[in-house]
């Protein structure tokens, strides 16, 4: 009886022991699996921060390049506007400059340019020449003669010019028209700088912008 009694409570530890050891086991496995739980969750959170922090950065670039770009803009548009009122006010002044002297004797000269460069280009045998009331004054038959030997030097040919019987031009300047007229060249003041706007232009451009930066 005594012997059952040892053998049933040998039993009872042994069961306890291995109750025990399970337990420890079971207790271990949990803890593995909070500590894994744990690592993968700080992971996530890392990994999450990260990926906000770049998403932030990327819009914070591009944000930034927005901006950027909205100055740049700004700044092109504004040299534009600055550019054209330059080339305005140049354009205006070189018209009143001119207007000034139409009363010179000095501006006899420009109009023999004038109608020499117009009946060149107008390339006819015979042509008519009209002006402004203040440049008729200077136009005289020995202000023609010295246009057609102008010519003559410049071109080889021979030309008959005279003035027209059309009323005088509003703006200052010349015309040219063919005896037929069938063809004639305006070489007015504000067809002339409409015709060389691209080269005013770009000597203005040169000399206020490119200049300004190389002193700079």
């Amino acid at each position: 009886m005594e012997s059952q009694e040892k053998e049933k409570a040998a039993l009872i530890s042994g069961i306890e022991a291995d109750a025990r050891v399970e337990e420890q086991q079971i207790v271990k496995e949990a803890e593995d699996q909070v500590a894994e739980k744990r690592k993968y969750t700080e992971k996530k959170i890392e990994s999450l921060l990260n990926d906000a922090q770049k998403d932030a950065s990327e819009q914070s670039e591009a944000v930034k390049k927005k901006i950027m770009s909205s100055v740049q803009l700004e700044l092109k548009r504004r040299s534009m506007s600055i550019r054209s009122d330059v080339m305005r006010d140049i354009m205006d002044s070189v018209e009143k400059r001119l207007d000034s002297m139409s009363g010179d004797k000095s501006y006899r000269s420009i109009l023999i340019n004038w109608i020499t460069e117009a009946a060149i280009g107008l390339d006819a045998k015979s042509a008519r020449i009209n002006a402004s009331e203040k440049e008729l004054v200077f136009i005289d038959d020995k202000l023609i003669s010295e246009v057609a030997e102008k010519i003559r030097t410049k071109t080889g040919r021979q030309i008959t010019l005279e003035l027209s019987e059309s009323p005088a031009l509003k703006s200052q300047g010349v015309v040219l028209t063919a005896s037929d007229g069938h063809t004639a060249f305006n070489n007015q003041v504000k067809t002339r700088m409409l015709r060389k706007e691209r080269e005013i232009r770009m000597a203005i451009y040169n000399a206020l912008f490119i200049d300004n930066r190389k002193e700079q």
